[in-house]
């Protein structure tokens, strides 16, 4: 006697179409313009069939980034040598991702991964932020710009954090905030 799966089987074909339709509204629309009637229009699947496998649009949008088909651009400080530059440079980046609309994204992601832990563990582990922010750190160890004896990943941790309070008070930074962070993590 075979084992029957009960209910709809999951077809890669819609998920990947949701996924990619996803990304497409988002680049053109933003956010806080995407709904999951859109998003269903755009990958031509019921909305129902979206709602099965994701409880919010930001599940979804997280499931994007995880897949690497959003913001990957945010997800890793440059490295030209000079620290203390790559990470004003990468925080500025940022920050006006925040300011142009992304904190409300941030803001979204959290409250996803408040709701449903494995989002944020999903997040954290395959955009690999601390993981790409902590090599930076260990690549400027090895190149005597920051003290071998120091942690780094404090540094990180602080970073990201401070990052993420910027985006849920969503306030505009103040001229020199990236410089501002970068001083008072690195010292």
């Amino acid at each position: 006697m075979s084992e029957h799966r009960r209910g709809p089987v999951r077809s890669e074909a819609a998920r990947v179409a949701i996924l990619e339709a996803t990304a497409r509204l988002f680049e053109t629309r933003g956010y806080d313009q995407l709904t999951m009637e859109g998003i269903a229009a755009e990958a031509h699947v019921g909305k129902q069939t979206i709602y099965r496998w994701w409880p919010s649009k930001s599940a979804v949008v997280a499931d994007c980034m995880v897949e690497g088909l959003l913001l990957r651009e945010y997800m890793s400080p440059p490295d030209t040598g000079d620290l203390r530059a790559d990470l004003t440079v990468w925080v500025g980046g940022i920050l006006h991702f925040l300011e142009s609309g992304g904190s409300s994204l941030v803001r979204s992601l959290v409250a996803a991964a408040i709701d449903q832990p494995s989002i944020g563990d999903r997040l954290g582990e395959a955009l690999g932020i601390n993981h790409l922010l902590n090599a930076r750190l260990e690549s400027a160890v090895g190149a005597g710009q920051f003290s071998p004896t120091r942690p780094t990943q404090p540094f990180g941790r602080a970073l990201v954090g401070a990052i993420v309070l910027l985006a849920l008070a969503d306030e505009p930074a103040e001229p020199g905030a990236a410089e501002q962070l970068v001083d008072a993590v690195l010292g």
